[in-house]
This record gives structure tokens, C-alpha cells and sequence, in this order.
């Protein structure tokens, strides 16, 4: 028999050992797991359950795998006969023995990704939409809208609305696709990948003798990662452990609220906090023992976490002894940000491998200052979550100008730019580079593509004009943004943040030839064995779930970035930040350094402009963090407490009184629009959804209010977004 008492804490010996019923395992980062549920796995075998009596959902293969693995290491056994896989597996392997009703006796197929893009491009195609449309959105970008609307469970108008507003002209016909595409799978007799679950259910619910058979069958169901469950695999496994019927069976999920950021794709904290409520009676069991950070780290998460609208209010605490302080430190702009990272990683370098530092961030063009800082310092390193600025395809079709205005012979340049007009093809593109080469005789070949003709002239203009990298990148971007939005209808928003960031970097060269070496210039590969280890990681915050490095560095702690700017659109996107700088927080073993850029490039302005620190690092106690500053010369120097104190009673960050920087919430005030105006004239208070109690400061006609709302300063509002005391 395993000696469960003494390979697991006090928390995980209780969770593997309880009896039947609905469990709840609030798993906290860093809490060990996937050990507590190997070693369930293990005790329900050594306590007489047969292995085929089990059902483990997990969200990967690999990590099915793994426990089912160790589990038979434990026993000194395989455990054969265990059903454990994804959901998407296990839906499929029960639709296998119980088709869908309405396919009769008919077989039916799984699409895998090629077929599903196939088969909206033929649907699009007979129904001609989009034809000589270019900001009608690509194939490949209507198959990700339309899983995404299923996931959610949000008709596509909708859905559209929310994160895709560009696209709202299209989205007549865009549902007339969906419901094409739908009847197209029905008639083939073809299932997708989304379908798996919601036929399952259809199934649990309508096939009496399917639902009795594996109840019977399945005496455990044991759910990782229960926080990344969807509204349909949160239904089946309610109707696998008969919850609905009020007699919910043995059914075991585990999961932690507070690392549920994959909203984006579906992904609803509400399964997990609901938990208690939809399993009336269920035990709950907070895993709070933390095995990967240090207590300072663990102090940062923790903070975040009281701060929380909703959770299970646990506490993470460690026994290890020592470790560093967590560093916070306020940088002059996002360039000096990243020179100042680039430094600290030179240090960091003295103490740990490569491979163990980590720089995460919210999103993926937020890196590039740093990308450039440490290329240019001779640093390797590998990027996740969102392409390295030097391989993203409208960067390359940027640069193709710049390079061209340098170079009139750089042929890739020409042809890049070439074939981005109608009628272009590679074979024309040699004449044309050819034609190009002969001056005035060129005129008449290039005559039957006037578009491109005029790429050549302007890009001779520039050349003509001599003008700095920065404003030269400026002309360039204002030309290039009518086809970034042609080119890339579905998210040229996203990418046109990711071109400002470029113009910034230019801003900060004297000679465009320079900026263009920079920007092409790779760290020499080495062919050594080691050679992908041996790097520093970059990383968005989404793509380092999982993971973790001796040494984190977050980057960007600001508003608009971190939180994203959408983030106020509603308090669950907000909620959904939080945790993302949760999960950020605790990929750190023993170092934890958060950097907050004072200003950030405003390519509008022209220039940089004043930003406020993250709303989570506002919530952060002197006692907690360590504050240091970027001087004028460049060098850092520790806050002393005198002047931490006072920066924090100032609320950290005043903003101009004519600023509006709140996006509107859903309305959430009450009283008429007197009472409104009365609360506003006596300077009186007010409550807004994501900053809390506040004070009216002034009136701003016609229906705005300057409020100020303590640790975060002044805001401008509109007044229908309150609620007035």
C-alpha cells in the first residue's frame, strides 16, 4: 500500500483521500496539482475501483498521459482500461457508439482543420459573399469567428459587437455563412470540432439508454483544469454526474478560478464558482501550500487575489525561508524600459542560465522595444504568444517601403510590395524589376499597373526628400494603412498597434540605414546542441500558463496595456486581467520584477505622452514591493519611504482635467437625471464598477463628472456609468 499520509501535505492527503460525493479541489499556482490527482487516481484503484470505472477529463492529451502514467508507476501497474483523454476525445468515442439521431443510418466523418476551411470557402463561394470585397474577412478568420461564437454561446452579431466592431458591416452575411455551413456538415453527414461537444450533450440528454449506460459504466469522473471549461463541457459533466437529476454521483474537479484567462476562446469562470451552488452539499478543499515561489512572490499574488470581485479566497503561502524582494520599478518611457531590461537581464545573467529568465507581457507587439534592446546587445532569445516584430507579415510590408527608399535595387523588397497589387505574379515581377532598372523606358511596362506605379513614385519622393527615420516611417504608415485594412480585414486594429510601435523605435535613430540594420540584424545561430536552451524567454502571458523561470520580468504595467485596453469595457474583463497578472506573477520561482513605463510613444501625438501605472500595481503596499526609479541619467534609485508615501497619497497618477480615459461600462447608475444633476452640483460621492467609491470634483456639461477615486487618481465619466450616493 502507498504511504499517502507521507508523500502529501495535510490539504492533498485530504483531497485524494475523501469518499464519494461531488469534490471541489481549488488547486492554488505552484500547489501540486497534478500530484493530488495522480495519487487519487492511484488510492480509488488500491480501494477496489476498476480502472475502467474511471473517466479523466483533461484539456491535452500529453497531460492525460502523464498522470495516467505516474498513477501506474505508483501502483506498479498499468491501468488499463481508464478512459482518460480531452473532452473533445471522449465525446467522439461515444459518438462512435451512439450516433446522433439525425444522421439516421448514416456513418458520419470528422473534419479536421483543412476540411472545415475548405468547406466555408465553398459555402462563401456559392453564396458569393465578399466577392471583390477586400474588407470582407478571410476564410481561415471566419472559421476562428464562427468556433469562437459557439464556444461562447454568442450569436454572432453579438459577438462581433464585442471584439470584432470593424467587422459589424458584415455581419449579415456573415450569419447567413454560419447557417449555410451548418446545413452543408448536416448534408454531408460531417462533423466538426466544436460539434463533438454539442452532440454529446444532445446525446446524454435524449438517449435514455446512452446516459444510463455510462452512468453505469463511469462510477468516477475526475475533471483537470475545470477553470478552462466551457458553458457545454460544464453541462456534461453536470449530466455525467447526474447533478440535474439531483442526485449528483462521484464526481471530482479541480481547477483554480484565479488562472482562468482564456476567456477569448470560451473558457467561463462562472463553471467554477458556481460549482458549489449547481453541487449543493459538495466538499470543497483549498491546495494552498505554494512548492515554486518565494514567500515576496507569493505576497504579490496574494495581494492581487484580495483584491478580487469574486473568488474562493484562498492563500498561498510557502516554507521556504529567504528570497529576494520584489522589485517595482518606474521607468521614464517604454524605450528607457527597455534598455533598463536589457541591463537587469545582463545581471541576471551573472546569476542564472539563459534559459531560466523570463520577460512576460500582455500582448505580443508590447515586446518589440525589447526584442530590438536585447538584438542589439548580443542577447538570444525566443518568443511565444504573437510573431517576433521581424517576421510579422505587415512589418515586412513596411519595411519593403523603407528598404526600397535605401536600396531601389533590394529585388525581395520590389517584389513584396509588387505583388500586393491585382494582376501581379511572380513572372511579372522579374519584368517589372527589370523594366525598373531601365529608367524612363520603364513607364510603359509599368503603366498597366498604376497602383504600383505610384508606390514607385512616392517611394522615390521620400528618397528625394531625405527625411528621418522617424518621419519617414510616418509617410509610409499613413500610405500603407488603407491596404493593412484590405489586406487584413479580420484584426488590422491588433496590427496597426504593433506598426505605431515600429514608428516609435524609428524615432529614437538619427539615420534610417542604422534603424534598418537593427531591425534586420539576427543573433548569429549557434549549431551547438544547446543552442534553443541557451535563451532568454519572451513571452506573452497567455502562452507562459504552465510554465515557469527562476527569474520574471513583467513589462508594460500600464493602463490600456496591462489591463488591456478593452478591459473596462465590462468588470468580467477586468477580472479576467487581474488573473492574468496572477498567473504572471506566479511563473516566478525566486525573482519577481515589475516594470511601469511613466510614457508610452502616442504616434497621434506624435510624441510620447503621460500614462497611468496598472491598476494592479496601484493596489500593491509599500510593504510588499520594493520602489525604484529610473534617474535622469539613467540609473536606478531606491524610492525612499518618504517619497513612496507621498506618490501614494497622490493617488500615483493625476490625470489632465479634460481626459477621458474610461471606456463606458453597462449602465449601472440609478435615480432620474435631477437627482443626477443635484449629486453633481454638491460635490457628492459615487461608486463606479471597477474603481470603487469616489468624490465628484466638477461638472462637465453636458453629461460628464471629474471624479476622484482614491489610489487611482482623477477620471472623467460619463455620469450615466455611476452610482450615485
Amino acid at each position: 500500500m502507498i504511504d499517502y499520509a507521507h508523500a502529501l501535505n495535510e490539504a492533498q492527503y485530504t483531497a485524494v483521500t475523501i469518499g464519494d460525493g461531488p469534490v471541489l479541489i481549488i488547486a492554488g499556482a505552484g500547489s501540486g496539482k497534478t500530484r493530488t490527482i495522480v495519487y487519487r487516481l492511484a488510492w480509488l484503484v488500491e480501494h477496489g475501483l476498476e480502472p475502467d470505472a474511471m473517466l479523466l477529463l483533461t484539456f491535452t492529451r500529453k497531460a492525460a498521459h502523464e498522470m495516467l502514467h505516474r498513477a501506474g508507476i505508483l501502483l506498479q501497474q498499468g491501468l488499463v482500461g481508464i478512459q482518460g483523454g480531452t473532452f473533445h476525445s471522449f465525446a467522439f468515442s461515444t459518438l462512435r457508439r451512439w450516433k446522433p439521431a439525425w444522421l439516421g443510418e448514416r456513418p458520419f466523418t470528422l473534419m479536421d482543420a483543412a476540411d472545415i476551411v475548405a468547406a466555408v470557402k465553398h459555402c462563401r463561394d456559392t453564396l458569393k459573399l465578399g466577392k471583390g470585397d477586400r474588407s470582407f474577412p478571410k476564410t481561415q478568420s471566419i472559421v476562428g469567428l464562427l468556433s469562437k461564437s459557439r464556444n461562447k454561446e454568442l450569436p454572432l452579431d453579438e459577438l462581433l459587437r464585442r471584439e470584432a466592431y470593424h467587422l459589424l458591416p458584415h455581419a449579415t452575411a456573415l450569419a447567413q455563412l454560419q447557417m449555410a455551413y451548418a446545413d452543408y456538415r448536416r448534408d454531408k453527414g460531417l462533423l466538426d470540432y466544436d460539434d463533438l461537444l454539442f452532440e454529446l450533450e444532445a446525446l446524454l440528454r435524449t438517449n435514455a439508454a446512452a446516459m444510463a449506460a455510462i452512468r453505469q459504466r463511469y462510477k468516477h469522473v475526475l475533471v483537470d483544469e475545470y477553470q478552462d471549461t466551457n458553458l457545454v463541457q460544464a453541462r456534461i459533466v453536470r449530466l455525467l454526474a447526474g447533478a440535474d437529476e439531483g442526485q449528483p454521483g462521484n464526481v471530482m474537479v479541480v481547477g483554480d478560478e484565479a488562472q482562468s484567462i482564456y476567456a477569448f476562446r470560451g473558457a467561463n469562470v462562472r463553471n467554477i464558482l458556481d460549482f458549489p451552488s449547481l453541487f449543493p452539499g459538495c466538499a470543497i478543499i483549498h491546495l494552498e501550500e505554494n512548492y515554486r515561489s518565494t514567500k515576496a512572490v507569493l505576497d504579490v499574488a496574494n495581494c492581487l487575489l484580495a483584491h478580487a470581485a469574486e473568488s474562493f479566497h484562498k492563500r498561498l503561502f510557502t516554507r521556504q525561508q529567504g528570497g529576494a524582494a520584489v522589485r517595482l520599478i518606474t521607468a521614464h518611457s517604454d524605450m528607457s524600459q527597455a534598455q533598463l531590461v536589457t541591463q537587469r537581464i545582463r545581471e541576471l545573467l551573472d546569476e542564472y542560465q539563459p534559459q531560466e529568465i523570463a520577460v512576460l507581457f500582455r500582448a505580443g507587439f508590447h515586446s518589440y522595444h525589447v526584442e530590438l534592446a536585447l538584438q542589439q546587445a548580443g542577447i538570444p532569445f525566443r518568443k511565444y504568444g504573437g510573431l517576433r516584430y521581424s517576421e510579422a507579415a505587415h512589418i515586412k510590408d513596411v519595411m519593403a517601403y523603407v528598404r526600397l527608399i535605401l536600396n531601389p535595387l533590394d529585388l525581395p523588397a520590389f517584389a513584396r510590395l509588387a505583388v500586393q497589387h491585382s494582376g501581379i505574379g511572380p513572372k511579372t515581377v522579374e519584368r517589372l524589376y527589370a523594366a525598373a532598372q531601365t529608367g524612363d523606358a520603364a513607364l510603359k511596362v509599368f503603366a498597366k499597373f498604376p497602383g504600383f506605379l505610384d508606390d514607385m513614385r512616392f517611394i522615390d519622393e521620400l528618397r528625394a526628400k531625405g527625411c528621418d527615420p522617424a518621419a519617414t516611417l510616418d509617410a509610409v504608415l499613413e500610405r500603407y494603412r488603407p491596404r493593412l485594412e484590405a489586406l487584413y480585414p479580420e484584426d488590422w486594429p491588433r496590427r496597426q498597434q504593433g506598426l505605431d510601435e515600429i514608428a516609435h523605435m524609428a524615432s529614437a535613430y538619427a539615420d534610417l540605414d542604422f534603424f534598418v540594420a537593427d531591425l534586420a540584424l539576427e543573433t548569429p545561430e549557434d549549431d551547438a546542441p544547446t543552442a534553443e536552451e541557451a535563451r532568454i524567454t519572451l513571452s506573452t502571458v497567455h502562452s507562459a500558463k504552465g510554465l515557469e523561470w527562476n527569474a520574471v520580468l513583467i513589462i508594460d504595467l500600464v493602463e490600456d496595456r496591462f489591463p488591456s485596453r478593452h478591459a473596462l469595457a465590462r468588470p468580467e474583463n477586468f477580472e479576467e486581467e487581474r488573473r492574468l497578472m496572477y498567473v504572471a506573477c506566479t511563473r516566478a520561482r525566486q525573482r519577481l520584477e515589475l516594470y511601469v513605463p511613466s510614457s508610452l510613444y502616442n504616434r497621434a501625438a506624435q510624441g510620447n505622452e503621460h500614462v497611468c501605472a496598472s491598476p494592479f500595481v496601484r493596489e500593491l503596499t509599500s510593504d510588499i514591493v520594493e520602489e525604484w526609479e529610473e534617474g535622469p541619467d539613467g540609473i536606478l534609485f531606491k524610492r525612499d519611504d518618504r517619497s513612496r508615501a507621498s506618490t501614494r497619497e497622490q493617488g500615483d497618477c493625476q490625470l489632465p482635467e479634460d481626459e477621458v480615459d474610461s471606456e463606458p461600462l453597462a449602465p449601472g447608475g440609478q435615480g432620474g437625471t435631477e437627482e443626477r444633476n443635484e449629486a453633481r452640483a454638491g460635490l457628492g460621492y459615487c461608486r463606479h464598477r471597477i474603481f470603487g467609491r469616489g468624490k465628484i470634483v466638477r461638472q462637465l456639461p453636458p453629461d460628464k463628472v471629474q471624479v476622484h477615486f482614491p489610489g487611482f487618481g482623477l477620471k472623467v465619466i460619463l455620469s450615466e456609468y455611476l452610482l450615485l450616493e
